[in-house]
Protein backbone atom coordinates (compact mmCIF):
# COMPACT_ATOMS: atom_id res chain seq x y z
CA UNK A 1 0.00 0.00 0.00
CA UNK A 2 1.29 3.45 -0.92
CA UNK A 3 -0.07 6.01 0.90
CA UNK A 4 -0.03 9.14 -1.22
CA UNK A 5 -1.01 13.26 -0.67
CA UNK A 6 -2.21 14.91 -3.95
CA UNK A 7 -1.10 18.10 -4.68
CA UNK A 8 -2.74 20.19 -7.09
CA UNK A 9 -6.02 17.66 -6.17
CA UNK A 10 -8.66 20.32 -7.64
CA UNK A 11 -7.42 20.85 -10.37
CA UNK A 12 -8.28 19.18 -13.85
CA UNK A 13 -4.86 16.35 -13.28
CA UNK A 14 -5.59 16.56 -10.20
CA UNK A 15 -9.11 15.47 -9.90
CA UNK A 16 -8.69 12.43 -12.24
CA UNK A 17 -5.50 11.04 -10.38
CA UNK A 18 -7.83 11.52 -7.05
CA UNK A 19 -10.75 9.16 -8.51
CA UNK A 20 -8.42 6.68 -9.93
CA UNK A 21 -6.03 6.65 -7.12
CA UNK A 22 -9.80 5.91 -4.82
CA UNK A 23 -10.49 2.84 -7.04
CA UNK A 24 -6.96 1.60 -6.91
CA UNK A 25 -6.23 -0.89 -4.27
CA UNK A 26 -2.27 -0.31 -3.88
CA UNK A 27 -2.69 3.32 -2.99
CA UNK A 28 -4.33 4.97 -0.07
CA UNK A 29 -5.32 8.67 -0.26
CA UNK A 30 -3.67 10.73 2.79
CA UNK A 31 -4.18 13.71 1.89
CA UNK A 32 -4.76 16.63 -0.76
CA UNK A 33 -3.27 19.97 -1.01
CA UNK A 34 -3.98 23.02 -2.43
CA UNK A 35 -3.11 27.11 -2.10
CA UNK A 36 -3.98 28.70 1.01
CA UNK A 37 -6.44 30.98 -0.70
CA UNK A 38 -8.37 27.42 -1.55
CA UNK A 39 -11.50 27.90 -0.47
CA UNK A 40 -11.77 24.05 -0.13
CA UNK A 41 -8.78 23.77 2.54
CA UNK A 42 -11.29 22.64 4.95
CA UNK A 43 -13.00 19.73 3.08
CA UNK A 44 -12.03 16.23 2.41
CA UNK A 45 -11.07 14.39 -0.43
CA UNK A 46 -13.93 12.24 -0.28
CA UNK A 47 -16.37 15.72 -0.51
CA UNK A 48 -14.74 16.57 -3.47
CA UNK A 49 -15.07 12.91 -5.23
CA UNK A 50 -18.64 12.25 -3.68
CA UNK A 51 -16.98 9.17 -1.69
CA UNK A 52 -16.32 7.98 1.79
CA UNK A 53 -12.83 9.18 2.39
CA UNK A 54 -11.96 11.44 5.18
CA UNK A 55 -8.33 12.46 4.15
CA UNK A 56 -8.41 15.74 4.73
CA UNK A 57 -7.23 18.77 2.02
CA UNK A 58 -4.44 21.42 3.56
CA UNK A 59 -2.75 23.78 2.15
CA UNK A 60 0.17 22.91 4.07
CA UNK A 61 2.37 19.69 3.18
CA UNK A 62 4.31 20.07 6.28
CA UNK A 63 0.45 19.00 7.94
CA UNK A 64 0.52 15.38 6.74
CA UNK A 65 3.78 14.75 5.71
CA UNK A 66 4.50 12.24 8.23
CA UNK A 67 1.54 9.72 7.22
CA UNK A 68 2.89 10.15 3.66
CA UNK A 69 4.89 7.95 1.31
CA UNK A 70 4.63 9.79 -2.14
CA UNK A 71 3.79 13.13 -3.21
CA UNK A 72 1.98 13.41 -6.63
CA UNK A 73 2.68 16.92 -7.27
CA UNK A 74 0.19 18.61 -10.10
CA UNK A 75 -0.05 22.01 -9.00
CA UNK A 76 -0.07 24.49 -11.63
CA UNK A 77 2.82 26.83 -10.03
CA UNK A 78 6.40 25.56 -10.31
CA UNK A 79 7.43 27.43 -6.91
CA UNK A 80 4.66 25.42 -5.30
CA UNK A 81 6.09 22.49 -6.76
CA UNK A 82 9.80 23.55 -5.50
CA UNK A 83 8.40 24.37 -1.76
CA UNK A 84 6.78 20.87 -1.59
CA UNK A 85 10.17 19.55 -3.34
CA UNK A 86 12.15 21.52 -0.62
CA UNK A 87 10.03 20.20 2.47
CA UNK A 88 10.52 16.65 1.31
CA UNK A 89 14.16 16.73 0.39
CA UNK A 90 14.80 18.48 4.39
CA UNK A 91 12.57 15.66 6.22
CA UNK A 92 14.70 12.88 7.44
CA UNK A 93 12.11 10.27 6.33
CA UNK A 94 13.22 10.81 2.67
CA UNK A 95 9.44 10.16 1.25
CA UNK A 96 9.56 10.65 -2.75
CA UNK A 97 7.68 12.46 -5.36
CA UNK A 98 6.19 12.37 -8.53
CA UNK A 99 6.30 16.25 -10.16
CA UNK A 100 4.03 16.18 -13.33
CA UNK A 101 4.06 20.05 -13.45
CA UNK A 102 5.46 21.45 -16.40
CA UNK A 103 6.69 25.04 -17.33
CA UNK A 104 10.14 24.72 -14.99
CA UNK A 105 12.80 27.43 -16.21
CA UNK A 106 16.57 26.32 -16.19
CA UNK A 107 17.52 27.50 -12.86
CA UNK A 108 15.04 25.68 -11.11
CA UNK A 109 15.08 22.29 -12.84
CA UNK A 110 18.34 22.53 -12.06
CA UNK A 111 17.23 22.88 -8.30
CA UNK A 112 15.13 19.94 -9.12
CA UNK A 113 18.31 18.23 -9.60
CA UNK A 114 20.19 19.06 -6.51
CA UNK A 115 17.59 18.17 -4.63
CA UNK A 116 16.95 15.15 -5.69
CA UNK A 117 20.61 13.71 -4.58
CA UNK A 118 18.19 13.53 -1.35
CA UNK A 119 15.39 11.78 -1.82
CA UNK A 120 13.70 9.74 -5.29
CA UNK A 121 11.70 11.70 -7.64
CA UNK A 122 10.30 11.37 -10.76
CA UNK A 123 10.33 13.76 -13.07
CA UNK A 124 7.73 13.68 -16.00
CA UNK A 125 5.86 16.31 -18.56
CA UNK A 126 3.79 13.39 -19.67
CA UNK A 127 3.17 10.52 -17.52
CA UNK A 128 1.26 8.57 -20.40
CA UNK A 129 2.67 4.58 -21.45
CA UNK A 130 1.72 5.83 -25.11
CA UNK A 131 3.97 9.41 -25.10
CA UNK A 132 6.67 7.65 -23.69
CA UNK A 133 7.09 5.08 -26.44
CA UNK A 134 6.58 8.37 -28.75
CA UNK A 135 9.75 9.76 -26.54
CA UNK A 136 11.59 6.64 -27.53
CA UNK A 137 10.34 6.02 -31.00
CA UNK A 138 11.61 9.86 -32.01
CA UNK A 139 14.64 8.93 -30.61
CA UNK A 140 15.29 6.20 -32.87
CA UNK A 141 13.84 7.92 -35.62
CA UNK A 142 16.10 10.89 -35.22
CA UNK A 143 19.49 8.81 -34.88
CA UNK A 144 18.63 6.87 -37.98
CA UNK A 145 17.65 9.92 -39.81
CA UNK A 146 20.82 11.98 -38.43
CA UNK A 147 22.32 13.97 -42.00
CA UNK A 148 19.95 12.09 -44.58
CA UNK A 149 18.26 15.75 -45.33
CA UNK A 150 15.07 15.47 -43.62
CA UNK A 151 13.30 18.79 -42.01
CA UNK A 152 11.97 17.95 -38.89
CA UNK A 153 8.36 20.14 -37.22
CA UNK A 154 7.01 19.73 -33.61
CA UNK A 155 3.62 20.33 -33.68
CA UNK A 156 1.40 20.61 -30.56
CA UNK A 157 -2.29 21.06 -29.49
CA UNK A 158 -4.18 21.36 -26.21
CA UNK A 159 -7.39 22.73 -24.51
CA UNK A 160 -7.32 26.40 -24.28
CA UNK A 161 -7.16 26.65 -20.94
CA UNK A 162 -3.44 25.31 -21.16
CA UNK A 163 -1.53 28.12 -19.11
CA UNK A 164 1.99 27.67 -21.27
CA UNK A 165 3.14 27.18 -24.39
CA UNK A 166 4.85 25.02 -26.17
CA UNK A 167 4.01 21.90 -23.84
CA UNK A 168 6.39 19.95 -21.23
CA UNK A 169 5.89 17.29 -23.81
CA UNK A 170 7.01 19.32 -26.86
CA UNK A 171 9.84 20.48 -24.83
CA UNK A 172 11.06 16.82 -24.16
CA UNK A 173 10.65 15.95 -27.43
CA UNK A 174 12.77 18.97 -28.77
CA UNK A 175 15.61 18.05 -26.10
CA UNK A 176 15.68 14.33 -27.56
CA UNK A 177 15.77 15.57 -31.25
CA UNK A 178 18.41 18.22 -30.46
CA UNK A 179 20.31 15.69 -28.11
CA UNK A 180 20.28 13.01 -31.13
CA UNK A 181 20.77 15.01 -34.05
CA UNK A 182 23.26 18.15 -32.78
CA UNK A 183 21.28 20.48 -34.17
CA UNK A 184 20.36 23.55 -31.84
CA UNK A 185 18.53 26.10 -33.77
CA UNK A 186 14.87 26.01 -31.97
CA UNK A 187 12.41 28.20 -33.86
CA UNK A 188 8.80 29.12 -32.18
CA UNK A 189 6.52 29.65 -35.13
CA UNK A 190 7.53 30.80 -37.96
CA UNK A 191 7.17 34.31 -40.47
CA UNK A 192 8.29 36.35 -42.83
CA UNK A 193 10.05 35.97 -45.78
CA UNK A 194 12.70 32.85 -46.44
CA UNK A 195 14.40 33.95 -49.90
CA UNK A 196 16.74 30.34 -49.17
CA UNK A 197 13.93 28.66 -48.34
CA UNK A 198 13.89 26.74 -45.01
CA UNK A 199 17.13 26.35 -43.24
CA UNK A 200 18.32 22.57 -42.72
CA UNK A 201 19.62 23.45 -39.22
CA UNK A 202 15.88 24.00 -37.46
CA UNK A 203 13.68 22.73 -35.77
CA UNK A 204 10.78 24.42 -35.31
CA UNK A 205 7.61 23.99 -32.95
CA UNK A 206 4.03 24.87 -33.70
CA UNK A 207 1.83 25.27 -30.47
CA UNK A 208 -2.03 25.40 -31.32
CA UNK A 209 -4.58 26.28 -28.12
CA UNK A 210 -7.98 25.55 -28.42
CA UNK A 211 -11.06 24.08 -27.39
CA UNK A 212 -11.23 20.83 -24.93
CA UNK A 213 -8.00 19.22 -27.17
CA UNK A 214 -6.45 16.82 -24.36
CA UNK A 215 -3.29 17.31 -25.84
CA UNK A 216 -2.01 15.57 -29.52
CA UNK A 217 1.82 15.89 -30.11
CA UNK A 218 3.27 15.27 -33.50
CA UNK A 219 6.81 15.30 -34.92
CA UNK A 220 7.27 15.27 -38.61
CA UNK A 221 10.45 14.62 -40.32
CA UNK A 222 10.17 15.72 -44.12
CA UNK A 223 12.42 14.45 -46.80
CA UNK A 224 12.48 14.65 -50.61
CA UNK A 225 10.11 12.42 -51.85
CA UNK A 226 8.57 11.29 -48.39
CA UNK A 227 7.53 12.05 -45.12
CA UNK A 228 7.48 10.32 -41.33
CA UNK A 229 4.98 11.58 -39.15
CA UNK A 230 4.71 10.07 -35.65
CA UNK A 231 1.81 11.24 -33.12
CA UNK A 232 0.16 10.73 -30.23
CA UNK A 233 -3.61 11.69 -29.51
CA UNK A 234 -4.41 11.95 -25.92
CA UNK A 235 -8.53 10.79 -25.47
CA UNK A 236 -8.99 11.14 -21.76
CA UNK A 237 -6.87 12.41 -19.00
CA UNK A 238 -7.37 9.22 -17.42
CA UNK A 239 -3.80 7.93 -19.51
CA UNK A 240 -2.01 10.81 -17.64
CA UNK A 241 -3.37 9.79 -14.26
CA UNK A 242 -2.41 6.15 -14.82
CA UNK A 243 1.15 7.18 -15.09
CA UNK A 244 1.01 9.37 -12.36
CA UNK A 245 0.07 6.31 -10.00
CA UNK A 246 2.37 4.33 -11.47
CA UNK A 247 5.08 6.60 -10.72
CA UNK A 248 4.10 6.62 -7.50
CA UNK A 249 4.27 3.08 -6.90
CA UNK A 250 7.18 2.38 -8.51
CA UNK A 251 9.23 5.19 -6.74
CA UNK A 252 8.23 4.31 -3.41
CA UNK A 253 11.16 3.14 -1.30
CA UNK A 254 13.47 3.73 -4.46
CA UNK A 255 17.20 5.12 -3.85
CA UNK A 256 17.30 9.37 -4.18
CA UNK A 257 17.92 10.13 -7.66
CA UNK A 258 16.31 11.77 -10.54
CA UNK A 259 13.86 9.36 -12.56
CA UNK A 260 11.41 10.06 -15.44
CA UNK A 261 8.91 7.94 -16.47
CA UNK A 262 11.60 6.03 -19.17
CA UNK A 263 13.09 4.67 -15.56
CA UNK A 264 9.30 3.80 -14.62
CA UNK A 265 8.11 1.92 -17.54
CA UNK A 266 11.68 0.54 -18.18
CA UNK A 267 12.46 1.86 -21.72
CA UNK A 268 15.68 2.90 -21.46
Amino acid sequence: MVKVAISGILGRMGKTIAKLAYEDSNIEIVAGIESPDCAHTHDTVGEILNVDLDAPIVSDLSKVIDITDVVIEFSNSTEAALSHLRLLAADKNKKGMVIGTTGFNDEELKEIKELSKDIPVVLAPNMSIGVNLLFKLVEEAAKALKDKGYDIEVIEMHHRFKKDAPSGTAVKLVDILKKETGIENVVYGRNGEYPNGRPSDEIAVFALRGGDVVGDHTVIFAGLGERIELTHKAGSRDIFARGAIEAAKWIKDKPAGLYDMMDVLNLK
